[in-house]
């Protein structure tokens, strides 16, 4: 039975990016010249701060000097959290957005900007921004009509703290 490299190294990475208590996102290998960049994205419900990106690399690194599943060529280890544009893809991603604007693309082919105000195993309840006055509405969105989604950036929205005072 063969196991491809990706599989190899999830494997290998998956226990100790659970045990730091984050989610492992992504493992990509590409080449960089003659060297191999391995770039691993995690993520939580709480964010990633750099002081965990920094001790999970070198937990990281230390296993796989310890394996063979990187070969013996060289390569360069990058362990980062998801960028704020990354595609929503697993219902967590949509809990992580909850109360962020963000932007869906549906299967039937609309696109569709609404804000995440709650999320379960079947969809998203959202809530559609008015227009010129008119009052926001809610909309269900399932899962199963989402063919894309990422999150807006937001720069001129007002933080709820700063809404009450």
């Amino acid at each position: 039975m063969s196991t491809t490299q990706s599989e190899r190294l999830r494997a290998l990475l998956d226990p100790l990016v659970s045990a730091a208590g984050l989610d492992l996102e992504e493992i990509e290998v590409t080449r960089a010249g003659r060297r191999r960049q391995l770039r691993i994205v995690v993520d939580s419900d709480e964010g990633v701060t750099l002081d965990a990106c920094a001790e999970l690399s070198r937990d990281i690194s230390g296993a796989l000097d310890a394996s063979d599943v990187m070969g013996e060529e060289e390569y360069t280890l990058e362990v980062g959290s998801p960028g704020a544009d990354r595609p929503l893809t697993e219902p967590r991603h949509y809990v992580r957005a909850a109360g962020r604007l963000v932007k869906f693309r549906l299967h039937e082919g609309d696109d569709l900007v609404a804000r995440v105000l709650a999320v379960d195993e079947d969809g998203v309840d959202a809530e559609v921004p008015g227009v010129k006055g008119r009052k926001p509405t809610a909309r269900r969105i399932a899962f199963g009509e989402i063919a894309g989604a990422r999150v807006e950036i937001e720069f001129n929205r007002k933080d709820k703290k700063e809404e009450e005072a």
